[in-house]
């Protein structure tokens, strides 16, 4: 369900609420209230969540260049490292 059909279905049960007598109008308006408030907290931590997979998806994608890099750094470097050596023994 998403964010539209949901607060449509709130508004509608909020109405049936308000036909209901005032004894037993009161808690369910209570209810409603805290379904509410509990919808609001689940929708701001899904959010945050979304907003922290997307900073480690980037993270992830930034040391997988730099893993890259290093690992080309390293093969460049063995090679001059044997190229030298290669050198020294010839002579």
């Amino acid at each position: 369900m998403d964010e539209g059909a949901f607060q449509k279905k709130l508004s509608e049960l909020v109405q049936e609420i308000g036909n209901l007598p005032e004894d037993d109008r009161s808690k369910f308006e209570v209810l409603a209230a805290q379904a509410k408030e509990r919808h609001e907290k689940l929708r701001k931590t899904v959010s945050s969540l979304q907003d922290s997979l997307d900073y480690l998806r980037l993270s992830i994608k930034y040391l997988l260049f730099d893993l890259e890099a290093t690992r080309r750094e390293n093969n460049y470097l063995r090679k001059m490292l044997e190229e030298q050596s290669g050198g020294e023994q010839q002579s």
